[in-house]
């Protein structure tokens, strides 16, 4: 069994001063999306054993801010900054699960990048699952939300589109709203 974790950054600023997108950094929601996200992470095992990250300042900023959280009551993932996440498409983010590099061969990994493409991952990899959850991101997987997928597979290689169960779907607004 496989278990991937799916993270959109949190909310951002609409223009960074470079005017680069790959630079706009967290706004002040976005701090507090990323802390409550991460904190949320830290409160319900398994926690992830590899994260990929998207080299966007934003990705970077939702991991830190979520890892900075969390710290204290998992253990450290191995993390790497991969700028082929950046923006990707289903297609990629699904070659760059079954390709990722990651020495440990982890039975949980976490990708933090950006939508459309996360958003689009997430409804291809769903196959079965829980059924709020898949209503709740049918339109939008929105800043700090996070789609918790398995996979009954013994490899990364073997994950494909429609094979996921939907574990949980989970955003700082929906913990809000409680």
């Amino acid at each position: 069994m496989r278990r991937l974790m799916l993270l959109r950054h949190a909310k951002t600023e609409s223009d960074a001063p470079s005017g680069r997108d790959e630079d706009r950094r967290l706004d002040d929601r976005g701090h507090r999306d990323a802390a409550e996200i991460g904190d949320w992470i830290a409160a319900h095992p398994p926690s992830p054993d590899a994260v990929l990250v998207s080299h966007a300042v934003r990705a970077r900023q939702t991991w830190d801010i979520a890892w900075e959280t969390m710290k204290d009551r998992v253990a450290a993932p191995q993390v790497e900054i991969l700028p082929e996440l950046y923006l990707a498409d289903p297609a990629q983010i699904l070659e760059t699960i079954r390709t990722a590099t990651i020495p440990a061969n982890p039975r949980r990994l976490m990708l933090v990048g950006h939508n459309p493409g996360m958003h689009e991952a997430a409804l291809m990899l769903m196959g079965s699952g829980d059924p709020a959850g898949a209503r709740a991101i049918a339109d939008n997987l929105p800043t700090a939300g996070l789609a918790i997928f398995d996979f009954d597979v013994k490899d990364w290689g073997d994950v494909a589109y429609r094979r996921g169960k939907l574990v949980l779907f989970v955003s700082p607004k929906l913990l809000r709203l409680g």
